[in-house]
Order: C-alpha cells, then sequence, then structure tokens
C-alpha cells in the first residue's frame, strides 16, 4: 500500500498527528523526514516517547528519504510521511514524482509568515513553493484534522492575508 499521507506540519509528532490523523487512517508508520532530527539519538528518542508502542516512527534525512520512498510505498502497513517544511517537502517531490499530493497541518507563525488559516502562516517565499509543486501537479490543501474540509490551495492563497 502507498503511503497514506505526505504531510507538512511544523511540530513533527504531536497529539493531533499521533492521535488526530494516526488513529482513523489506523496508522502504522511515521516517516519523519528532517535533516537534524535524522543525526540527534536524543531527539528522536523524544519523538519515540509521543507514539503508541504499536506504532514505528522511521528517521531519515531527506536524501535517505528519497533513496527509501520505494520501500516505504512497499510496506503494506498504513504509513505518514511527515516533514517540518514546505522547503524539505518540495526536496522530495522534485525528486520523487509519486508524490502526488500534500497535506499541509500545522506552519506557525514566526516573522515575514502571513496568516491564511488559523494554523497555516506562510512567507512570500513558501507561498511561491506552494505554487511551483501545484503547477508541477502535485495536490496541495490544508487540513489539520480528517474530519476537517480540505482547503485547495488556490483558496488558501486567494484569501486576505493578515501579518
Amino acid at each position: 500500500m502507498p503511503l497514506d499521507l505526505h504531510r507538512i506540519d511544523d511540530r513533527l509528532i504531536h497529539g493531533q498527528v499521533v492521535v488526530g490523523w494516526g488513529q482513523p487512517l489506523e496508522l502504522r508508520v511515521i516517516v519523519l523526514v528532517d535533516d537534524e532530527v535524522a543525526g540527534s539519538e536524543w531527539e528522536q528518542d523524544l519523538y519515540r516517547m509521543g507514539v503508541p508502542p504499536d506504532m514505528t516512527v522511521v528517521f531519515c534525512s531527506a536524501a535517505d528519504a528519497i533513496a527509501r520512498h520505494a520501500e516505504f510505498v512497499r510496506d503494506p502497513r498504513h504509513a505518514m510521511l511527515l516533514t517540518g517544511d514546505i522547503e524539505t517537502m518540495a526536496r522530495l517531490c522534485a525528486a520523487l514524482p509519486a508524490i502526488r499530493r500534500v497535506n499541509l497541518g500545522g506552519i506557525h507563525h514566526r516573522p515575514g509568515r502571513h496568516q491564511r488559516l488559523r494554523y497555516v502562516f506562510l512567507s512570500d517565499a513558501e507561498e511561491e513553493a506552494l505554487r511551483a509543486l501545484a503547477a508541477r501537479g502535485v495536490e496541495i490543501t490544508a487540513q489539520d484534522l480528517p474530519a476537517a474540509r480540505p482547503v485547495p490551495l488556490g483558496e488558501l492563497l486567494a484569501g486576505t492575508r493578515s501579518s
């Protein structure tokens, strides 16, 4: 079975990912793609503490995730590939045309970002990166939880920005 969800969430593994998405999708694997976390055993231990014992977390750098993507797709268990930023997901999408859909989860406020939804704040550069992904055929929607309505990228970016 292919990966069930490719998600961007700057908090990485937290309750909304594990419970909010994990339970409805019956996730058994989270592939966490983050170059820094992939090189930090203590951060990996912290993230492992946030998942139930029946859920596996695989930590990868972006390069490792690209190299191992076919392995993840062949795994019969339900899985989510998770990045903490748009740049990393864009790298994966550029190298892996099989990624056809991306879910924007929590992308929170920081200087230079503008609010698009209560849980999505984007800089001009991030908006351009998302537009470029969409232009290459990647369907991008924002959705904090599975029961919420997915907000298509065009609608997300059409709204009035606030600083």
